[in-house]
């Protein structure tokens, strides 16, 4: 039966609105069951496993022994829209590290810096961020009607101007009024001088997206960009079908178990990949993926994973992250099982999270050298931990830390 046009779905006495949680795990479990891929969960395990075996792999217990550019990989992207809490959310992870080594990575071109998820600038390593970048491009944005009214460039233009623009990169790195100054000249594109004297920046995200250049390092407190494909470890932009797939099983070995919700929104609400394509994606993957029932709830990880996270004991670590740190962006700030709901929207407005064995048990706030620690737990605070953990990052961030613990 359907009804409204295919809003709802179902029997007259079960319907399900079309696009829901429950909708969409039925619909890809249909597409599964056709594609002879089991549904069933295969292995059991309980959320402190699961979040001991994230993580271990998001090299927070234990701490890795990786470099900026292997924990950026590991982490498929992190947010820099603040340099300063990218470099805590890298540093933190490592066993050793110091001041400067992101920017230093950027600059080596070990990782790449583009508009990514949401929007928003990312750190990407140049193997991987293709993928990303491909389910990002997948759109088209740049071809809707409001682009090509306000920007006067149709679909057809934008394979010239893409050019143009690489062209203007060929001397090195530019600001993006040099890169507008030097594409004004030319007379097809001298109608965007308004549109680049006020920053360009929406027209200039599909640039990065389609990898025609990304972030270069800044000069004099202003971004550059430069030419991507002049970067020797950048491997370029994938097909769309090929990159999903990829896209899907880095996401569940990272951030798994995770649920066809956490797939949509992190690829689907972050990069705009559809709900269709990673539905189709999700069911071709058959067998390369596991369910498992963590707790009762149905979440999938990647084979390859499933006998350490069988045997992942819990974890009582207590880290101290940046605030919009990957451990809670990653499953999104609604997942209870690691933002309680009474501390979502302070998670949410970019509070630094303390995390006890993976669940946000406080916040940490550094005021000078005074380091306050806000317990929100109704555990008992783990006093010695807290002030362990408040060494390492007086040690990240060069300072002497004084700790006040509350309440």
């Amino acid at each position: 039966m359907t009804r409204g046009c295919g809003v709802w779905a179902g029997s007259p006495g079960w319907l399900i609105k079309k696009g829901s949680a429950t909708w969409r795990t039925l619909f890809v479990r249909y597409l599964c069951e056709a594609a002879d891929m089991s549904t069933s969960s295969e292995v059991s395990v309980t959320w402190p496993q699961a979040l001991a075996w994230r993580l271990e792999r998001q090299l927070l217990d234990p701490l890795g022994s990786e470099s900026v550019t292997g924990v950026v990989r590991r982490l498929g992207a992190v947010l820099s829209m603040d340099e300063s809490l990218a470099e805590l959310a890298v540093r933190t992870r490592c066993a050793t590290s110091r001041p400067g080594q992101l920017a230093k990575a950027l600059a080596e071109g070990t990782i790449i810096k583009a508009f990514a998820f949401r929007g928003s600038m990312h750190y990407l390593s140049p193997e991987d961020g293709g993928i990303y970048l491909a389910l990002r491009s997948a759109g088209r944005q740049w071809e809707l009607p409001s682009w090509v009214e306000y920007y006067e460039l149709t679909a057809s233009d934008w394979p010239d101007f893409r050019a143009a623009v690489r062209d203007a990169l060929s001397g090195g790195p530019l600001t993006v009024v040099e890169l507008g100054e030097v594409l004004t000249k030319r007379r097809v594109y001298r109608h965007l001088k308004p549109v680049f004297d006020e920053g360009a920046w929406t027209l200039i995200k599909p640039l990065t997206w389609q990898g025609d250049m990304s972030f270069g390092p800044p000069r004099d407190g202003q971004h550059t960009f430069q030419r991507l494909d002049t970067n020797p470890r950048w491997h370029g932009i994938p097909d769309v079908d090929d990159a999903g797939p990829r896209a899907i099983v880095a996401y569940l070995r990272t951030y798994g178990p995770a649920t066809l919700d956490h797939v949509q929104y992190w690829l689907g609400n972050g990069l705009s990949a559809g709900s269709k394509r990673l539905n189709t994606w999700f069911s071709g993957l058959g067998d390369r993926l596991v369910a498992v029932d963590v707790d009762g709830t149905a979440a999938y990880v990647a084979r390859d994973d499933v006998d350490a996270l069988e045997t992942a004991p819990p974890s009582e670590a207590v880290r101290f992250l940046p605030g919009h740190d990957q451990w809670v962006m990653g499953p999104g700030t609604k997942d209870v099982h690691v933002t309680p709901p009474s501390r979502r929207d302070l998670i949410t407005r970019k509070a630094n999270p303390v995390v006890v064995g993976g669940v946000v048990c406080g916040t940490w706030a550094r005021n000078g050298d005074e380091l306050t620690v806000t317990w929100l737990d109704e555990r008992q605070r783990p006093d010695k931990p807290i002030k362990q953990e408040a060494a390492r990052l007086a040690g990240i961030l060069g300072r002497d830390l004084h700790v006040r613990l509350t309440p």
